[in-house]
Formats: C-alpha cells, sequence, structure tokens
C-alpha cells in the first residue's frame, strides 16, 4: 500500500497570519464595485488590470495548479461589511469580511483576515488559458480600506511519501489535490499537528466545484474525520472516477467537537425569567406554609402532624390488655415473610372461610389478620421498586433529550422539537425554558406529599412503640409504602415531563405518560388496600401489569393508527383482562383456574354488568369505542382508559363509604371540593392543544398560540401548573378520606 504524509500546524484561530508575496492597497468609495481579472494558470506569462485604479502587477510561472485570494479589511466594517466575489469557469466563490462562522449553538464568530483556494475546473490542454473575475462591493456609508492578495500555492499537488507543513485557520482553510500514480489502488493520508487544539476537520472530497472547505459545510460530501493531533483516511481509486482527490484541511471555530472546553456563556438575566421563576416558587412554596399553617390549627388531626390538640380515644370492645400489650412492637422486625403466613394449612383454610363467609358483611378485621411487619416489608417494596426503575429510567432518558436539544442548537432544524413556537422562551441551551420550569410543581408538590407521609408514619409508629390501643385495632390499617411511592411517581413526572418538554417529539412521547400510569395504577391500589390489606397485589405483579400497559402505549403509537389487527388483539385483551380483575376482586383472590372459570366470568358479569351496570359493561364500551374511533393519540387514549378506572373507582368508594353510614370530614371534604374544580380547569387548558407531534411540524405550528401568564407561560404551563395541584389534592384525599374510622374499632369497619 502506498502512502501519502501531510503534516500540518493548526494555528490560533483568531490570529493567524499567512505570509504572501503580493499586497494591493485598494480604497474602495462607499457603494462603489471593482472588479480585478487575473489570468488563470497556463502556460504563457499573465498580467492583471484593476478597475478602477491603478494596475496591480502580477506575474504568474508557466505552470501553476492552485491559486488563493486573501482578503483582509482594515476598517471597521461589522454593520455593513465588504462582499468579495470570485467568479471562474464552473465556479463562484463569494464570501464578506468580516465573515460571520457559527459554531455549536449558533454562536456567531467574526474574522477579518479570510483566505480561499480557488477551484481548478477541468482543462482540456495545459495551453488552455482560464480567468477569474473578482467582484467587491460595500453599501457603507464610509470608505472601506482593504488587502487583497493573490498568491500561487506551493506543493498543491501532493506526492506519495513526501511531507510538508502548511497553516489553515477557521476563515483560512487549506486544500490540495492528489493524483493516483500507475499500479496505486489505494492510500492513507495522515495529517498530524503540533499541538491538540484547535479542533480540525480533515476531508476527502471528489475534484468537483465549488470544494467544501468552511466549517459549516464541510460535512456535507465525501469523507471526513475530526482531528486533535492526528487524522488518517485510507483512500481507494476506485471511489474516485477522475483518479484524483481533494485533501480539505478545515479549522473548527470551537473545540467542544473534538472534547475541547466550552466558552462560558452568561445565562440570560432578563426580568421576565425571574419574575416568571419566582412566581412559580412562590405559588408551589405557599402549599408548605399552608400545611404547616393547618397541621398547626386542627392539631395533626388532619394531615396527621404534632398538634395542640389531642385525638379522641377510642371506644374498644371488651379485649385483653394483656394480649393487647404482649403484640410485637414495630421495631422488632424479624426474618418473617408474607409466605411464611399462607403456607400454613389451618392459616389457609382460615383464609378461604374469612373471605367466603356467608354473613351480613366482611370487615377490615377479617382482611387485616397478617402480621403488621409482614405487610410493613411487602408495602415497602412498592417505594424501592418506583425508585429504582426511577433511577434507571430517567438517566437515559435526560442523555437522550441533551442530545436532541444539541442536535436541534447545532443544525438550527426547528422542525425536530414540536414546541409553541409563539410562547417559547429560550435560556442558555434551552429552546423552552417555560415549559420547563412550569413542571416545577410536580416535584415541589410530591417532595411535600412525601414530607406528611413521613411524618404521619413517625406518629403512628410512636403510638405503636407505645401499645397504643387505638393505633393497634382501630381505624383503617395503616400502611405507607404505597403513599411513599405515589409521592416518588408524582415527583418523577415532573422531572420526566421536563425532560420530554425539552424536545416534545413522536419518539420520546412515552417519557411524559410513563409515570402518569404508574400514578393512576398506585392510586387505584390504595383504594383497594385500605379495604383488602392482606390480598392486596404484590410490588412485583403491580408493576409487571404496568409495564404491559406502557408496552401497549408503545406499540399502539407506533402501530395502531391504521392498524385494524391491532385494535382488535387490544381490544381482546383489554376485555379479557378486566374480566379476569374482575373476579380477582369479586373473589378476593380465592379463585383457580380450572374447569369452573368460565361459570365463575358468567356470574361476575351478571351480577357487575347486568344486574348493576357497572365495571365490565363500561369496559365493553371503552373498548368498542377505541375498535371504532380509533382515536390518533393512542397514549392519551390509554391513560384517559386508567384515569376513567380510577375516577369510577374513587366515585364507588365514596358512595359505599357514604353508605355504610361512615362520614367525611372536613380536610377530606375540601380536598375533594377543591381538587375537582381544579381537575375542572386543568383538563380545560390540556385540551386546547397548542402542538401535536400526530401532525407535521407545519401543521402543529397552526395550533401555535401566544403566552396568557405574564407573558412567559402558554396554556400548557398552566395545566402543568393546576395538574400538579390537583394530583396533590387527589393524595391528600387518599390520604385523608377515612381519618374519621381511626376511632371504630375494624370489625365494625365495611369492606367494599
Amino acid at each position: 500500500m502506498s502512502l501519502c504524509c501531510l503534516c500540518a500546524r493548526a494555528l490560533s484561530v483568531l490570529h493567524a497570519a499567512v505570509p504572501f508575496a503580493l499586497v494591493c492597497m485598494l480604497p474602495l468609495q462607499s457603494g462603489a464595485q471593482s472588479r480585478f481579472s487575473l489570468l488563470s494558470p497556463g502556460t504563457g506569462g499573465g498580467g492583471g488590470s484593476l478597475w478602477p485604479g491603478p494596475a496591480c502587477p502580477f506575474s504568474s510561472p508557466p505552470q501553476t495548479e492552485g491559486v488563493r485570494v486573501t482578503v483582509n479589511v482594515l476598517s471597521e466594517q461589522k454593520e455593513t461589511p465588504v462582499l468579495f466575489v470570485m467568479r471562474q469557469k464552473e465556479a463562484v466563490v463569494s464570501f464578506q469580511v468580516p465573515l460571520i462562522l457559527r459554531g455549536l449553538y449558533q454562536r456567531k464568530y467574526l474574522y477579518q483576515d479570510v483566505s480561499r483556494t480557488l477551484c481548478q475546473p477541468q482543462t482540456k490542454s495545459e495551453l488552455e488559458t482560464q480567468f477569474f473575475y473578482v467582484d467587491v462591493s460595500t453599501l457603507s456609508a464610509r470608505n472601506a480600506s482593504y488587502q487583497l492578495r493573490v498568491t500561487r500555492v506551493e506543493n498543491f499537488v501532493l506526492r506519495t511519501n513526501e511531507r510538508f507543513s502548511f497553516n489553515a485557520t477557521a476563515a483560512q482553510p487549506q486544500y490540495f489535490k492528489y493524483m493516483f500514480p500507475e499500479g496505486v489502488d489505494s492510500v492513507i493520508v495522515k495529517v498530524t499537528s503540533g499541538m491538540a487544539f484547535p479542533c480540525s476537520v480533515m476531508s476527502i472530497q471528489d475534484i468537483l466545484c465549488p470544494v467544501y472547505d468552511l466549517d459549516n459545510n464541510v460535512a456535507f460530501i465525501g469523507m471526513y474525520q475530526t482531528m486533535t493531533k492526528k487524522a488518517a483516511i485510507t483512500v481507494q481509486k476506485k471511489d474516485f472516477p477522475s483518479n484524483s482527490f481533494y485533501v480539505v484541511v478545515v479549522v473548527k471555530t470551537e473545540d467542544q467537537a473534538c472534547g475541547g472546553s466550552l466558552h462560558y456563556y452568561p445565562l440570560s438575566t432578563a426580568t421576565v425569567y425571574i419574575r416568571a421563576t419566582l412566581f412559580c416558587l412562590g405559588i408551589f412554596l405557599s402549599f408548605y406554609l399552608l400545611t404547616l399553617f393547618i397541621a398547626w390549627l386542627w392539631g395533626g388531626g388532619g394531615l396527621g402532624l404534632p398538634g395542640l390538640t389531642p385525638a379522641p380515644p377510642c371506644a374498644l370492645a371488651d379485649r385483653s390488655l394483656e394480649n393487647m400489650a404482649s403484640r410485637p412492637r414495630l421495631d422488632s422486625l424479624s426474618s418473617v415473610e408474607e409466605d411464611d403466613y399462607d403456607t400454613l394449612a389451618d392459616i389457609e383454610s382460615d383464609k378461604n372461610v374469612i373471605r367466603t363467609k356467608v354473613c351480613q358483611y366482611l370487615s377490615v378485621a377479617d382482611l387485616a389478620r397478617k402480621d403488621k411487619r409482614v405487610l410493613r416489608k411487602k408495602y415497602q417494596i412498592y417505594f424501592w421498586n418506583i425508585a429504582t426503575i426511577a433511577v434507571f429510567y430517567a438517566l437515559p432518558v435526560i442523555q437522550l433529550v441533551i442530545t436532541y436539544q444539541t442536535v436541534v442548537n447545532v443544525t438550527g432544524n426547528q422542525d425536530i422539537c414540536y414546541y409553541n413556537f409563539l410562547c417559547a422562551h429560550p435560556l442558555g441551551n434551552l429552546s423552552a425554558f417555560n415549559n420547563i420550569l412550569s413542571n416545577l410543581g410536580y416535584v415541589l408538590l410530591g417532595l411535600l406529599f412525601l414530607l406528611i407521609i413521613l411524618q404521619r408514619e413517625i406518629s403512628y409508629n410512636r403510638a405503636l412503640m407505645r401499645n397504643d390501643m387505638q393505633a393497634l385495632e382501630c381505624g383503617i390499617p395503616k400502611h405507607f409504602g404505597l403513599f411513599y411511592a405515589m409521592g416518588t411517581a408524582l415527583m418523577m413526572e415532573g422531572l420526566l415531563s421536563a425532560c420530554y418538554h425539552v424536545c416534545p417529539n413522536y419518539t420520546n412521547f412515552q417519557f411524559d405518560t410513563s409515570f402518569m400510569y404508574m400514578i393512576a395504577g398506585l392510586c387505584m391500589l390504595k383504594l383497594y388496600q385500605k379495604r383488602h390489606p392482606d390480598i392486596n397485589a404484590s410490588a412485583y405483579s403491580a408493576y409487571a401489569c404496568l409495564a404491559i400497559v406502557i408496552f401497549f402505549s408503545v406499540v399502539g403509537v407506533v402501530f395502531g393508527k391504521e392498524n385494524t389487527v391491532f385494535w382488535i388483539v387490544f381490544s381482546i385483551i383489554h376485555i379479557i383482562a378486566t374480566l379476569l380483575l374482575s373476579t380477582q376482586l369479586y373473589y378476593m383472590g380465592r379463585w383457580k383456574l380450572d374447569s369452573g372459570i368460565p361459570r365463575r366470568i358468567l356470574h361476575v358479569l351478571y351480577t357487575d354488568c347486568v344486574r348493576q351496570c357497572s365495571g365490565p359493561m363500561y369496559v365493553v364500551s371503552d373498548a368498542a369505542y377505541g375498535l371504532v374511533v380509533r382515536p390518533n393519540d393512542f397514549a392519551s387514549y390509554l391513560l384517559a382508559i386508567g384515569i376513567c378506572n380510577l375516577l369510577l373507582y374513587f366515585a364507588f368508594y365514596i358512595i359505599m363509604k357514604l353508605r355504610s353510614s361512615e362520614r367525611i370530614k372536613l380536610i377530606p371534604l375540601l380536598c375533594i371540593i377543591c381538587t375537582s374544580v381544579v381537575w375542572g380547569f386543568a383538563l380545560f387548558f390540556f385540551f386546547q392543544g397548542l402542538s401535536t407531534w400526530q401532525k407535521t411540524p407545519a401543521e402543529s405550528r397552526q395550533h401555535n398560540r401566544d403566552c396568557i401568564l405574564l407573558s412567559f407561560f402558554d396554556d400548557h404551563d398552566i395545566w402543568h401548573f393546576l395538574s400538579s395541584i390537583a394530583m396533590f389534592g387527589s393524595f391528600l384525599v387518599l390520604l385523608t378520606l377515612d381519618d374519621d374510622l381511626d376511632c371504630v374499632q375494624r370489625d365494625k369497619i365495611y369492606v367494599f
């Protein structure tokens, strides 16, 4: 293999200097135009003339392959630059001085010294004379002084195994020609630099005009490599019909592409950004103050925080105090597991009797027989699992959206991300900071909910430690693992929604909805757990089901828009899964997959569908709607199914609670009313639809609207504000809904 070695020395981007043989000092009148014609390479001598003005002598050697034009504007011309146009037989090269090149994130760099090598079109014979013309113009009101140099490029044609040095800058790129000798099929082009930076690019291009020799176009054609000290490209003769190619070396405007440091650029400190940030913090931090005020005012009765007024005593039936005191304390955790209870034959038999006993009602005491330590471990797994999921889910998401934003900033392609462009406020490298900032409520309110749960758990554990009869025997059993999981899911929804809004598009929609499915599922599980603490689903099966839901969400968006087969399969799976879940709930987990399963399913259909027109009837109608209408936004359709089921279950729980002669205390009642109102307003702003990735970027922008709050936030931002408040209020309803039962014995609390 033949070898072609080149040695490059990269100079400072802003302070490079190149020696030239000829200098013409040309004063240019404002608005005037100068033209300079030069005899191009050939065997005869050459001369040039300048018009208007004196002649600028130039003599060309008998044979010259490369011609280079260098310009230096001596006067300040930032607002009205000087334009230079070199016209040749087959190409036109134009540039302005100062030359403006853009780096990453569309940053501008200005260069006063510009040098370009003219393209070398093919000639029929060595005796052919070629001309090129230089047109100089400016719109400046003042005279512009510049230097124009035309020089011969030494060693323009590369030779195998011969090394030489040259200088290059971002505004003074270099390229050279190589011709394959006879018998040589491939060569390695090597470029080395004496210093690591500035970052450079070596490109191999065919012999065509124009030559792409600037930082913003060098990657358009051919092969290229970025380099710091070394670069090498293997070139094969078969890839170039002319048996020759150009070696182009360009210095980049910034070093970050090669791993160098990025220049520091201060963030914007505009008043509108500060005002919007303080507005967000003020809204959500006020909930912290309101929580402390309620805790002080109500003495902890509503939120479980320590206060002034002690809780009323619990009226217990005849129970042995010795037996109460002898119960194991919460802190004496052992290695007991949930399966240790269920493997005993007598207990298994007892469970069947309790869950199918023939009496007027089933009480919470019948379904709260497992050891508290066992259930505490079982429900703690919900929190640890979702925390693990959050870490492994969020890290690649953050990395991906940063990549998306970088691509948008580098390429300038505004069709990649579906923003509301009429209300997109950039900050630093972020294109729509307002859509990200508005998600702050999810994180702050999720954290507040976790703090409330922590304080309530501490108070409850202290009551258990002192063998408080009320904590041991009264009220709904207190298990906090699901509440911690819900608070964590709310915080993650804020984080992932912010990530999605860094660059909202078709490929990352699931970031915004995944934890919404989690929240809906966890809320339903918590409602069921209140009255069925012993038989609630395990964390592993619950998250596995939610993973299946998210899987269908992704598949539905990718393949389900016009796919009839998908909708049929999904509808069938939806109905079957709902029937199995209904059977599980109806028989409280005590059923088996045997020959009697059709009879039991028919029984569930009769009781729930024919007699009550509830669950299965709704599911079948919902599945039929999806099959017939086929909504474009499958992810939102699937999420709507989950939310509607949650709302129906919520309404059913409240109705059954009131039918069971239970009452709703003041704080949960206020939370229900306020949360319902906030949800109504939130959904109004959600359905405004300011952008949609289901359409083309041009069609999506037809829905864009101006900011409506503080000249900074749009309708979707307000949805973020209101929905985070509504979710927090919904969590508080779940937390406090059964506080009226804290003084009621568990064998007198109905199961429904």
